[in-house]
Formats: structure tokens, C-alpha cells, sequence
């Protein structure tokens, strides 16, 4: 049983594994804690598997250089998984925006996948996002990212930080999440600055009407009409969103791979 095992394989597996549930901290959909972290670290574990005998992985010594190749292998999971994880929350800045605009700010949920806190329509927002992502089988578009990462990123080469490219694509993509945020919301927020303008004319003519009692259902109402009109416009819109997050994903591959 140990003779067909290729033990000059190991380091490289180790690697592969390193990269894989790094991933999963931060990737959209396989980082949320409903998912447990044995299945994570198990999944990564049949992945890396998988991996080593299809990626090009020579031999690779271990030896004060191969604690480092941990290392980079761990930040480039992390990094490239976080980057799409900025991407989709997009999604939630999107949500806040209307929020403000309606009047729900101060009532937050509990997003179960984070445990962070979220806006009601941004939440909302998400879980079809989320459902979209499912039924176009984009987790499996994550996974193949995954593999093609290996052809940018080789697991025997460094990472070229001594340029400030990094930095500036994750500004620009930090510049693009919020521009994607405000296309998302500007039809609702739009929407509902004609309605404060509306109210606003209606407390000069008509002083006697109460427009702060009037105008929080007034807007409450407005923003769920407007929600259900425009909800084939934001499947349109997370279908792009996705596919800025692809190549997101790919150009920091690339800036990792010194492309």
C-alpha cells in the first residue's frame, strides 16, 4: 500500500491544500457559516486531490523557501477570494442606499451567512443574487477558478509585491463595486427623491396635512412598487455584477502571476 504511494507528491499537495481552503474563507457562497468547516476543510482536502495530479507541480524541496510558498499560497486564497467577496457586496451597498432613502436605516437583520448585520433590502437583494448564482451553477465557476488559478499563479513562484499594481486594482475595483452599488439603487432612490419633492409641495400648499406622518408609508409603498417593477432590471444587473467578479478574479490572478 505505501509503494503506490508517490510521497514526492506530499509538498505539493500541501500547497494545493493551503491555496484551496483559503479559498473557502473568504469565496462567496463557500465561506458562509452555515456551511459546516468540516465539509470545508474536507471538500479542500478531496480538491487538492484532484489538483496534484493535474496541475503541473514538479518536485519541490522542503526547505526555508517552502514555509514561504505556504505563505503566498495562503494569501493568494484569501486575497483573491476577498476580492470577490468585495465585488458582491455591492449588493448590500446597493440595499443601504435604499434603505436610507425609505426609511428602514434603522432597522437591520441578522445575515446568517456572515453574522454580520445587513440592511432589509439589501438582504433581500442577496438572497436572490445568491439564487441566481445557484441556478446559472456559478459555484461551479468558482471551483474552475480554483483550478486556473494554478495556470496564472504557479505554486513555485512568488508573488511580485515590490509594485504598487496590487494596490491599484484593488482601488479601482473598490471604485467599481461602489459605481456597480449606486446603478443598482439609483432607480429606487430616484423614485423617492420625486416623492420627497412631491411632499415637499404638498407641506407648502397644504400646511394643515401632516407629511411626516403621510410620508413614511407613502415612501414604505412607493419603494415596494418600484422594487417589483424594476426586479427584472436588477436580474440583468447581478448577472453583470457576476460576471465583473469573474474577471475581477482573473485580473488579480494575473497581477499575482506577474501577467
Amino acid at each position: 500500500m505505501l509503494d503506490m504511494i508517490n510521497f514526492t507528491t506530499v509538498p505539493a499537495f500541501l500547497l494545493i491544500f493551503v491555496r484551496i481552503a483559503a479559498f473557502f474563507v473568504t469565496l462567496p457562497l463557500f465561506s458562509y457559516r452555515t456551511i459546516p468547516a468540516p465539509f470545508k476543510i474536507g471538500f479542500s482536502f478531496f480538491l487538492a486531490l484532484i489538483f496534484v495530479y493535474t496541475v503541473d507541480a514538479s518536485e519541490i524541496p522542503i526547505n526555508e523557501t517552502y514555509f514561504l510558498l505556504l505563505m503566498k499560497e495562503a494569501i493568494v486564497g484569501l486575497f483573491v477570494g476577498l476580492i470577490a467577496y468585495i465585488i458582491l457586496a455591492a449588493i448590500q451597498i446597493a440595499g443601504g442606499f435604499i434603505d436610507f432613502q425609505m426609511g428602514f436605516a434603522i432597522a437591520n437583520v441578522i445575515d446568517p451567512q456572515t453574522g454580520a448585520q445587513s440592511p432589509l433590502t439589501g438582504q433581500y437583494f442577496y438572497m436572490i443574487a445568491l439564487l441566481f448564482l445557484l441556478s446559472v451553477n456559478g459555484h461551479y465557476l468558482l471551483i474552475d477558478g480554483m483550478y486556473y488559478s494554478y495556470q496564472l499563479i504557479p505554486i513555485d513562484a512568488f508573488i511580485p509585491f515590490h509594485n504598487g499594481s496590487i494596490a491599484d486594482f484593488v482601488i479601482d475595483t473598490f471604485n467599481q463595486m461602489f459605481l456597480i452599488a449606486f446603478q443598482m439603487a439609483i432607480p429606487i432612490v430616484g423614485c423617492l427623491f420625486l416623492v420627497d419633492v412631491a411632499l415637499g409641495i404638498i407641506a407648502r400648499t397644504v400646511p394643515q396635512l401632516n407629511v411626516f406622518v403621510v410620508g413614511l408609508p407613502l415612501k414604505i409603498g412607493v419603494s415596494f412598487v418600484v422594487i417589483l417593477f424594476f426586479l427584472s432590471l436588477y436580474v440583468v444587473l447581478v448577472k453583470n455584477l457576476f460576471s465583473t467578479m469573474f474577471d475581477t478574479m482573473r485580473g488579480l490572478m494575473q497581477i499575482f502571476g506577474g501577467a
